[in-house]
């Protein structure tokens, strides 16, 4: 059985991620809006992504013997300035993120909470990834200045992003899910 301390922090992790994956819908808005089909798209699979964590937190709780209680997503910031402004704050946003999840290991180092420090490596490696995204596609969109067909080309790159769920945990990736 889980902790209540750890319950509490896993259950507004799930808040935060969903927080995220509304985040990135906002964002996707805005690049819709803005005419970049690819980069709408890019942030919609980030949405994916980040409900994917949400629903991972949710089914190791539910597994664990935990009882989660739904709290209020707030709302996101619904405009920026330019793409390179989005990427500013995504990349904020995961730094914020990282933490959040560095503060789980904490929690769960003092907790003696051998499982969830084992489920939050997982998290750990995952934001290293989605911070090395964000840094990729911002110096991208540095270099890309005001150049609007580099734009139009990112854009396109963007557009060939899809979601694919990370293989079960001892998984090797091959065969059938």
């Amino acid at each position: 059985m889980i902790s209540h301390t750890m319950l509490e922090a896993l259950n507004r992790q799930i808040n935060r991620e969903l927080y995220s994956a509304y985040l990135y819908l906002s964002m996707a808005a805005w690049f819709s809006a803005e005419n970049l089909p690819g980069f709408a798209n890019w942030m919609r699979v980030q949405v994916q992504e980040e409900q994917f964590h949400a629903m991972k937190f949710f089914d190791y709780c539910a597994a664990r013997g935990g009882r989660l209680t739904m709290l209020q997503i707030e709302a996101p910031p619904n405009t920026w300035d330019s793409p390179l402004a989005v990427f500013e704050a995504t990349y904020a946003h995961e730094q914020k993120v990282t933490k959040m999840i560095y503060d789980l290991v904490d929690i769960a180092a003092k907790e003696k909470d051998h499982a969830t420090s084992n489920l939050l490596r997982w998290y750990v490696d995952e934001q290293v990834e989605e911070e090395e995204n964000d840094t990729d596609i911002l110096g991208k969109l540095k270099r890309v200045g005001t150049d609007t067909n580099a734009l139009l080309m990112l854009d396109k790159e963007l557009g060939m992003r899809v979601f694919t769920p990370p293989a079960p945990a001892g998984s090797s990736g091959q065969g059938a899910p």
